[in-house]
């Protein structure tokens, strides 16, 4: 077996992985996004459920080719996509979801 053989499949294994991991945030954003209500987006001031939904599902769609050719990406499209999805859960999901769990039982420590 040739050495650039070996380290050409080792890189396209990793290449894969990455794909994979990169397709589940993608998948997870859209997911959670359909779970919370509209007026929460704009309650939130995070723009609308429909913008989120179109940009998630947008990301989704490209990380599921992604994956599907191999882990090869789209290049600076993969990357937006992984973008959008890793802003999606770091800064909208938690505004969306302390928005949504304000209509809930609360005690003096929180909800119970």
């Amino acid at each position: 077996m040739d050495g650039k053989f070996l380290i050409s499949y080792i890189q396209s294994g990793i290449y894969f992985i990455l794909g994979l991991v990169a397709f589940a945030l993608e998948l997870w954003a859209l997911v959670d996004c359909l779970r919370h209500k509209p007026s929460s987006f704009e309650a939130a001031s995070k723009r609308t459920k429909t913008f989120w939904l179109a940009l998630t599902g947008i990301a989704a769609v490209i990380g599921g080719f992604s994956v599907l050719g191999g882990g090869g990406g789209f290049g600076i499209f993969g990357i937006a996509a992984v973008t959008a999805a890793c802003v999606y859960l770091a800064d909208v999901r938690p505004a969306v979801k302390e928005i949504g769990n304000s209509g809930r039982n609360q005690g003096p420590y929180g909800p119970w």
